[in-house]
């Protein structure tokens, strides 16, 4: 389903961007003889078919009983670096303060996903293709973050938080930050 739903937005936005970059200037052109060319009837029935198929998988996906299964899988690493979002570790002792780290990232989905979605926000239900989003961006944000405690050392890195902004449009930035600690 989630295959079919990627062609149906690709044929959206490759018909989206011909009738808007191609079929305009030539209509600006040719207004003398409109007689429409075939690429730009083309153009116009992968928009409108990108967009009922897209519609389509969505109206069955939120169908009682099927369920949208989000790839999510994190790509499970061997961490060595303990994340926690409290200030103290519970049989462990903090021995040294590192320092402040970070990880930094600004994800954004591309025009056929933001479509699914926008129809989404129309019929209701959850907006998966944003939380896959986010959920990358999570993962990406916080591997950085133990990447660089790990290279000043540190056995966990403790008051982590997460900071999440809008940059533009479907874009969205996400912040990870934590205090690197050795324990004793």
């Amino acid at each position: 389903m989630k295959a079919l739903r990627q062609i149906g937005s690709i044929a959206f936005a490759l018909g989206l961007f011909t009738a808007i970059f191609a079929g305009i200037p030539w209509y600006v052109v040719v207004a003398d003889d409109p007689v429409v060319p075939w690429w730009l009837r083309t153009a116009v029935f992968c928009l409108l078919g990108g967009i009922l198929v897209v519609l389509g998988t969505l109206a069955i996906q939120m169908k009682p009983g099927v369920t949208a299964t989000a790839d999510l899988a994190s790509e499970e690493t061997e961490n060595s670096v303990l994340l926690l979002n409290s200030d103290t570790i519970p049989g462990r002792e903090t021995t040294e303060i590192l320092g402040l780290v970070q990880g930094h990232t600004v994800f954004a989905v591309w025009l056929g996903k933001d479509l699914a979605a926008m129809v989404r926000l129309i019929l209701g239900g959850e907006l998966t293709e944003y939380t896959e989003m986010m959920g990358k961006a999570r993962s990406v944000a916080a591997k950085r973050m133990t990447a660089q405690a790990a290279g000043l050392g540190a056995d966990a890195i403790i008051n982590v938080r997460y900071m999440t902004t809008s940059v533009v449009g479907s874009a969205a930035e996400l912040l990870v930050y934590g205090t690197a600690v050795k324990l004793g």
